[in-house]
């Protein structure tokens, strides 16, 4: 069985990425629960914002392909 990633994939995987990513940054104390893990919420926020990034260039990219097709 082979699974075939489109474009359009690519582009819907990394904008649930991105919300899901911001979402967490944005509901995690400075503390993961008490058991001493630290999850430093500002590279969380960095990495969500990088994902919203690269979804903006995947949808300019759909943008400009139905552009040029027309």
């Amino acid at each position: 069985m082979t699974f075939s990633l489109t474009f359009w994939d690519i582009s819907l995987l990394l904008a649930v990425s991105s919300v899901v990513l911001l979402v967490t940054s944005e509901l995690l104390s400075l503390h993961y629960g008490r058991i001493g893990a630290k999850i430093d919420r500002n590279k969380l926020k960095n990495v969500a914002i990088v994902f919203s990034i690269l979804f903006l260039i995947t949808v300019v990219a759909r943008i400009a392909s139905i552009l040029i097709n027309h």
